[in-house]
C-alpha cells in the first residue's frame, strides 16, 4: 500500500485556481458549440464561420483539451493520481487544436493577434498543471 502524505496548502490553492481557469475554458467551449447568442455576438461573422468550419477531428481535439483540463482540475482537488492522465490528455487535445489553428489554417489571422497570446497562456498553464500533478503524484499527495 502506498503511503500518502499530508495535503499541502498549495494543492488546494492551485486546484481551485485551475478549476476556475478551466471552467472558463469549458464555458467557452459550450457557448461556442451551442452558439449562445450573447457569447457569439463578440465574434465577427468571419470568426463564427471559422468555428463552424472545424472538421470533426478538430472538434474532438478541442473537447479533449477542454474537458481533460476541467476534469483534471477536479481530480487534483480530489487528490486522484489520474489527474496526471487527464492533464496529459488535455495537452494532446491542445497540441492538435494548436496545429489546426496555427499551422493547417489561417486561424491566427482570422482570430487576431490576441489568439496567439491566449494560446501561449493556455499552453503555459496546461504544462504547469501537468507537471504539478505529476510531481504531486510522485510525492504520493495524489493517490
Amino acid at each position: 500500500m502506498q503511503n500518502t502524505v499530508r495535503t499541502p496548502a498549495h494543492l488546494w490553492i492551485i486546484g481551485m485556481i485551475s478549476l476556475l481557469w478551466n471552467a472558463f475554458g469549458a464555458f467557452d467551449y459550450l457557448a461556442t458549440q451551442k452558439q449562445l447568442a450573447s457569447y457569439m455576438s463578440h465574434f465577427t461573422a468571419e470568426q463564427i464561420e471559422y468555428f463552424n468550419s472545424f472538421p470533426t477531428w478538430m472538434e474532438a481535439a478541442w473537447g479533449l483539451g477542454v474537458w481533460g483540463a476541467f476534469f483534471g482540475s477536479l481530480a487534483l482537488l480530489l487528490r486522484k493520481s489520474w489527474a496526471v492522465w487527464l492533464f496529459g490528455a488535455s495537452l494532446l487535445g491542445l497540441a492538435a487544436s494548436t496545429l489546426y489553428n496555427f499551422i493547417l489554417t489561417d486561424g491566427a489571422e482570422i482570430m487576431g493577434a490576441a489568439a496567439i497570446y491566449i494560446t501561449a497562456a493556455i499552453w503555459a498553464v496546461a504544462l504547469f498543471l501537468f507537471f504539478y500533478a505529476r510531481t504531486m503524484a510522485k510525492r504520493h499527495v495524489l493517490r
